[in-house]
């Protein structure tokens, strides 16, 4: 019975079952996978004038992170127009977990401390999130955080374009994790 007892307990804590407890995992507090990515973090660019359009990135958090992550990246796409990256966030400390809404359009910005952002060369023309623009259809965005096996991507500069950005860290990736939304 106390053998019993022991492989029962043995097999509870077996990498299967802690691996399903610690899947790599993204989230927002703005809108859940699949849902609708509210106007705030839609582009401002198209010529609305809607006031609720402001631009801004959404807040995203992570968790279950493979233990080899040195650093995250993040890529959102536009999965229904021929996968344009409309974002690309990399160099993020492992220590980091998430990301506020609104992080600055800069090419260092001060949050998270460390993180570059790859220059959007489309309709706004700035470093770092550009919101969903579709304005005559609803579109599918896809944000994925990648765990990179290491630190800094230091093959990318403030020059690098989004498609060279994605395939680096890509190619560092250890793992990843997505949401989705619709605007």
């Amino acid at each position: 019975m106390l053998c019993a007892l022991f492989v029962l307990g043995a097999t509870a804590l077996s990498p299967a079952a802690s691996a399903e407890q610690s899947a790599f995992t993204l989230s927002s507090t703005a809108f859940a996978d699949g849902g609708v990515i509210p106007k705030v973090h839609e582009c401002t660019s198209g010529g609305g004038n809607d006031p609720a359009k402001r631009n801004e990135s959404p807040p995203l958090a992570w968790s279950g992170a493979p233990a080899d992550a040195k650093s995250y990246a993040i890529v959102m796409r536009d999965l229904d127009n021929a996968n344009l990256i409309h974002w690309v966030i990399y160099d993020i400390p492992v220590s980091t977990t998430s990301l506020p809404q609104n992080v600055q359009h800069v090419y260092r910005p001060p949050v998270p401390a460390g993180a570059r952002q790859v220059y959007y060369r489309g309709s706004a023309s700035l470093y770092g999130y550009q919101g969903p623009c579709s304005p005559s259809t609803v579109n599918t965005y896809e944000f994925v955080v990648h765990a990179l096996d290491r630190t800094s991507l230091t093959s990318l500069n403030s020059g690098s374009t989004t498609q060279t950005a994605a395939r680096a860290i890509t190619a560092a990736s250890v793992g990843s994790a997505r949401i989705s939304g619709k605007s």
